[in-house]
């Protein structure tokens, strides 16, 4: 079936650190993070995303129940280590400014063009991944397999990347 097939690949899949391309000394860091629920909207899914500018690679990605600064903790600490001394920007969410350093961080808004490859990104997100649709059918029934398949996207998306340079 679909589900054991899917289990399979994820079971499968390289470290992250394996699957990103080396760091430059200019690489900047987009923040953001995209909404989703599981079995229903009661049940909010966030998934936080960490894209380098120079690579579009994800660097760094959690799935979170809040857009609290727990969460943007979390992120932060699940960027790769070769690029955590990265500066950062993100949009006005106060939590980024709550766990990131105010000098190497920046908020801005979205007319900066600052975040534009995070927020193409997303856009391609939800248009490949059904349950990262705004108002859709298609949604997520457990975490697990919510889980699976953004592990699955992020590290086909990272490693297509990485096999074109």
């Amino acid at each position: 079936t679909l589900i054991r097939w899917l289990e399979k690949k994820v079971e499968r899949l390289p470290p992250q650190k394996e699957q990103l391309l080396p760091r430059a000394a200019s690489d900047v860091l987009e923040l953001d993070e995209v909404w989703s629920f599981v079995g229903s909207k009661e049940n909010p899914s966030w998934l936080w995303t960490a894209l380098c500018r120079r690579t579009r690679q994800i660097v760094g990605w959690v799935v979170r129940d809040s857009r609290d600064a727990f969460a943007a903790l979390d992120l932060r600490n699940a960027i790769d280590p070769r690029y955590q001394s990265c500066p950062t920007v993100s949009d006005f969410l106060g939590s980024y400014e709550a766990v990131l350093p105010p000098s190497k961080h920046r908020s801005v808004g979205k007319e900066t063009g600052e975040t534009a490859h995070m927020e193409r990104w997303n856009g391609t997100l939800r248009q490949r991944i059904g349950r990262f649709v705004r108002k859709t059918l298609s949604f997520s029934k457990s975490e697990k397999r919510h889980l699976q398949v953004v592990t699955w996207w992020m590290a086909t998306h990272n490693l297509a990347i990485l096999e074109a340079a």
